[in-house]
């Protein structure tokens, strides 16, 4: 059986999601912005906790695995390299370790840039990647810690899945990178009609999170560094995608 996956705003512009094994009744999170919600949600749908997936060590990824662990006894799985600012990890991965939710791989991927330590959770079977403050709707995560070469990278690793790939980030940040966006290719159709869909969408009360990758690479701006029309525009024709990836970023910020 197919996995469910939950979309659950938590704060006040966060998702975490809940994955869920109907066959086995095995359920994960990947990130933890509180508890109170998150457990209001699992009470509702009569579900336990088996395993929280961090993706990298800030508060507002990680403020309620405490509260969860000491109520499920759920087993937390996270970066080696972050083990000493994460909560308490029971499972170390690194890029290439894969281990299980009920009968489906998960397949780690290192994703550094906006923290050194940040990973995405890809499981291959249900076409769905999780990637929290890496790779975003519409954007990608600022560069707290790592460089833009870091972040370029990442970007390049995630764009690199199957195109149908389902990917679910970490915030509700999409009409505004939407907005942003326009000023790097405004003459993107499909950029337009995102836009259009989103307002749509959120005036409805309804998440623009996840987003298909497909839908990314033809709209994101932060993957699209190596188009034609947007060095263009930035005055940056025949310079290093990196470096028109990184003026992007700087305009953002």
């Amino acid at each position: 059986m197919p996995l469910e996956i939950v979309t659950l705003p938590c704060l006040s512009d966060n998702y975490a999601f809940l994955i869920h094994a109907p066959g086995s009744g095995l359920t994960a999170l990947v990130d933890a912005p509180e508890s109170t919600a998150i457990e209001a949600e699992l009470d509702r749908r009569g579900w336990s906790l088996d395993q929280i997936w961090l993706t990298h060590h800030h508060w507002d990824h990680v403020d309620g695995v405490e509260a969860l662990r000491s109520r499920f006894g759920a087993t937390v799985v996270g970066a080696a390299a972050d083990a000493h600012r994460l909560p308490k990890l029971d499972l170390e991965v690194r890029e290439g370790t894969v281990f299980s939710l009920s009968r489906e791989d998960v397949q780690v991927i290192d994703v550094p840039g906006h923290t050194v330590g940040h990973i995405a959770y890809y499981l291959p079977q249900s076409h769905a990647v999780f990637t929290a403050d890496s790779l975003m709707a519409l954007g990608c995560g600022r560069l707290f810690e790592g460089s833009p070469e870091q972040m370029w990278a990442s970007l390049n690793k995630l764009a690199a899945l199957p195109e149908d790939t389902i990917v679910y980030s970490g915030h509700e940040y999409t009409q505004a990178n939407g907005r942003f966006a326009e000023t790097i290719e405004p003459e993107n159709a499909a950029l337009k009609k995102r836009i259009a869909d989103i307002s749509e969408t959120r005036a409805a009360g309804r998440p623009t999170v996840p987003s298909e990758l497909a839908l990314e690479k033809a709209t994101n701006p932060f993957l699209r560094a190596k188009e034609p029309e947007i060095q263009a525009n930035l005055g940056m024709t025949g310079k290093a995608p990196v470096d028109v990836f990184a003026e992007i970023r700087a305009r953002k910020d």
